[in-house]
């Protein structure tokens, strides 16, 4: 059995921050983010008093708390002015108590980057960022609808490795005709310009997506189970030889730079979600809040500014579906789930027959009496695994 140190505290999975930046300069067409284009711009000092009112009423529902991480999502948040993005920050300080030195992460793209950007994002306290590389060639790139190629994004990874502190960037693969010896290559390429985080992706074909109805036409033949369960076990293979192992089904890193904020959503913490499309939550008293905001940019603006926030949805989760949202999210994670905090909620424990068969068949393990979690290939058929639990 593999060895896997455990990452920071799982005892306290923290409380994040989540604001999200709705706007794209283009829609990729795999895409089905909460991404929009406005070719006439976009007015961001009146985003930012909408952002701050809808974090006072995030404020009010989640008590005073002391924030872990922030994370700046998107769409594209390096569209951002440096100026809008220190507002963001001085709003979430108002409101929560931030220490110093809490991972704060924007998420960027190669074609919006700019160092006069980069060094304003860096005075505003952000000190991870992560680049939507997303491909190594310009080939693939075009095909993904990127706007910027490769020499872009390579300016862009030497930008970011000059300015801050800690750098991701994201690739996808299994993309059409591709091999594994291409994506070998490739990620070697990748861990070379000293990253300390790679996000590491399938290609999946997301309904409402361009790519989508070309798929179902057949104008789009990606990789089929057995070339993507290639592709995959290469990329752990090729991360663990050089440094990087998984921590989670996507995610590779350097021992101690994991995602610290994406480790609150997988190890099932709060976090508040500001802005158009952003969901959170929060634990209020014994209960645990699940929230939505409206996804349209143009309307959510106007429920801020009419009410005070844009959440259109606020569910109190009961323990079933508590225990079946920490199984869902921490399985995903290299160091598993705490089995007394989800005997806790769901009340019971695992079913032995299924936790049994699982096991005989290298999908689970034990780790001592408290934790659980996916082998390898159990990885491979995670979604399958965490069905067979949860019933």
């Amino acid at each position: 059995m593999a060895d896997f140190s455990f990452i920071g505290d799982k005892t306290d999975p923290g409380f994040g921050v989540y604001v999200h930046w709705p706007f794209c300069a283009a829609k990729c067409p795999y895409c089905d983010f909460n991404s929009h284009v406005r070719h006439q711009g976009v007015d961001q000092a009146r985003y930012v008093s909408a952002f701050l009112k809808e974090m006072e009423e995030a404020r009010r529902l989640s008590g005073p708390r002391t924030v872990t991480s922030i994370f700046l999502g998107g769409g594209t948040p390096s569209l951002m002015d440096p100026a809008t993005v220190e507002a963001i920050m001085n709003g979430i300080a108002r409101f929560w108590h931030v220490p110093d030195g809490i991972e704060i992460t924007l998420e960027a793209n190669p074609s919006s980057v700019e160092a006069t950007r980069f060094r304003g994002y860096r005075a505003a306290g952000v000190n991870r960022v992560s680049l939507g590389v997303q491909a190594l060639n310009d080939r693939d790139l075009k095909f993904l609808g990127r706007l910027h190629n490769v020499e872009d994004a390579l300016k862009a990874i030497g930008l970011a490795r000059e300015i801050f502190p800690r750098m991701s960037f994201d690739l996808i693969y299994a993309r059409p005709k591709q091999t594994v010896e291409e994506w070998e290559a490739e990620l070697k390429q990748a861990v070379s310009y000293a990253v300390d985080h790679l996000s590491l992706y399938q290609l999946t074909i997301e309904e409402g997506t361009p790519f989508y109805g070309l798929h179902k036409a057949g104008k789009l033949v990606v990789p089929d189970g057995d070339q993507s369960a290639l592709l995959y076990e290469a990329t752990q293979d090729i991360t663990a030889s050089i440094g990087m192992p998984a921590y989670e089904v996507s995610n590779h890193a350097v021992p101690g730079a994991e995602s610290r904020h994406n480790l609150t959503y997988w190890r099932y913490g709060d976090y508040a979600g500001i802005g158009p499309g952003a969901h959170g939550r929060l634990t209020i008293g014994r209960e645990k809040l699940a929230t939505a905001t409206e996804r349209k940019p143009e309307t959510w603006l106007d429920l801020v500014e009419a009410n005070g926030h844009g959440m259109i949805d606020q569910e109190v989760l009961g323990y079933d579906e508590q225990s079946d949202e920490l199984l869902l999210m921490g399985l995903r994670l290299k160091e598993g789930i705490d089995l007394v905090r989800w005997e806790a909620l769901s009340g019971r424990a695992p079913d032995p027959e299924k936790e049994r068969f699982l096991i005989e068949h290298g999908f689970i393990e034990r780790i001592g009496n408290s934790r659980l979690r996916c082998t390898p290939s159990g990885m491979l058929i995670l979604d399958a695994v965490v069905a067979d639990l949860a019933c």
